[in-house]
C-alpha cells in the first residue's frame, strides 16, 4: 500500500444507509478490514434532520464515512415523485457532508449514480462528460441531486481541505435489491416478472420500450469492494466511474434471466413505455489503471441474485 494510503483498520467507519442494498454490501466487505463499523437506523437518526445528523456525528465521532444513504427508484418512481427524489437526496447528502466536516471526519466517500451523465454522452462515458449535455428527462431529478453531491465534496475539498471523494457506479444488482415493481430498476423488475410468469404458467412477458437500450450491470459486492479499495487508495478531487466495462441490451438481459429462471415464453414490447437513455456504458479505464476491476460475471451474478430472491421471496 502506498505511503499516502488511508487504512481503515481500527478506524471508526460510518456506513450511512446500511440497510440498503449498497449499505449491506459495504458491511459485508468491511468485515474483513479491521474497521470498527458504525451504523444508525432511522430510529437512531433521521438523516433528513440537520440538527439530529450533526448531533449523531458529534456523539459518535466517525473517522471515515461511506455515504450510501439515498432515496432511489426506477423510471416510474422518478417520473411520478420528482420533488421527493430531488429534495430528499439533496437534504441527506448536504446534512451528512456538513456534519462530517463539523465532526472532523478524516475521509468521506460519496456514492453517486451514472445517471449524472448527459443522455447522449459519447460512449463509453468518461468522467469528464459530466455537465456537457442534457440529462435523461426520466431521472433528471435524482441526477441533479447526485451532481450536487459531487460538487459539494469538491467544494469542501477546495475550501476546507477535506479528503472527500466521489464514485459513480453503473446499474447495480444483487442481494437485498428492490423487487417492488412500482419502484424497482429494470433488472430486479425483470427477474421478478419472469419468476411470476413461470409460476403462473404464462407464455407472455411484457418488457418496457423496445428492449434495444443498452445497459451495464455491476454486482453490488463488486461495488463494495471497489469502494473500500478507493477509500484506502484514492484521494483525488475528480469522481471515478465504477463498472464492468461491458453492456447488454435489455432484450438480451431478459433472455438471460428467462434461461436462469427456467421460463419459456414470448416477450411483448410495450412501446408506449420509455426506453430511457439509449446506451449507458461507463469508461472505467481510470479505475483499472489504479488496479481494480470487477470480478463477478453477469451470468454468475444473476444466478446468485435469483437464488437470494427465492430464499427471501416473501420479503423481496
Amino acid at each position: 500500500m502506498a505511503e499516502d494510503a488511508y487504512s481503515l483498520a481500527g478506524k471508526r467507519v460510518f456506513v450511512a444507509g446500511h440497510n440498503g442494498m449498497v449499505g449491506r454490501a459495504l458491511l459485508r466487505r468491511l468485515a474483513s478490514t479491521g474497521a470498527r463499523v458504525l451504523t444508525a437506523d432511522r430510529a437512531a437518526v433521521d438523516l433528513c434532520d440537520q440538527a439530529a445528523t450533526r448531533a449523531w456525528f458529534a456523539a459518535h465521532r466517525p473517522q471515515a464515512v461511506f455515504v450510501a444513504a439515498a432515496k432511489v427508484g426506477g423510471i416510474l418512481a422518478n417520473n411520478s415523485r420528482p420533488a421527493e427524489f430531488l429534495y430528499e437526496n439533496l437534504v441527506i447528502e448536504t446534512n451528512l457532508i456538513e456534519a462530517a466536516h463539523r465532526a472532523g471526519v478524516e475521509k468521506l466517500l460519496f456514492l453517486g449514480s451514472s445517471c449524472i451523465y448527459p443522455k447522449l454522452a459519447p460512449q463509453p462515458i468518461r468522467e469528464d462528460s459530466l455537465l456537457t449535455g442534457l440529462l435523461e428527462p426520466t431521472n433528471e431529478w435524482y441526477a441533479i441531486a447526485k451532481i450536487a453531491g459531487i460538487k459539494l465534496c469538491q467544494a469542501y475539498r477546495r475550501q476546507y481541505g477535506c479528503n472527500y471523494i466521489s464514485v459513480m457506479p453503473t446499474n447495480l444488482y444483487g442481494p437485498h435489491d428492490n423487487f417492488d415493481l412500482q419502484t424497482s430498476h429494470v433488472l430486479p423488475a425483470l427477474l421478478r416478472k419472469t419468476h411470476e410468469a413461470k409460476q403462473a404458467a404464462s407464455g407472455i412477458l411484457p418488457i418496457w420500450g423496445t428492449g434495444t437500450a443498452l445497459r451495464e450491470f455491476l454486482h453490488v459486492d463488486d461495488l463494495a469492494d471497489a469502494c473500500v479499495f478507493l477509500m484506502e487508495r484514492y484521494a483525488g478531487a475528480e469522481h471515478l466511474n465504477i463498472g464492468t466495462g461491458t453492456d447488454v441490451s435489455i432484450n438480451e438481459l431478459a433472455e438471460r434471466i428467462a434461461a436462469i429462471v427456467g421460463w419459456q415464453g414470448r416477450f411483448v414490447h410495450e412501446l408506449d413505455k420509455p426506453d430511457g437513455t439509449p446506451r449507458k456504458l461507463l469508461d472505467v479505464s481510470r479505475l483499472m489503471e489504479l488496479g481494480w476491476q470487477a470480478r463477478i460475471d453477469l451470468e454468475d451474478g444473476l444466478r446468485s441474485t435469483y437464488d437470494w430472491f427465492l430464499q427471501h421471496e416473501a420479503a423481496a
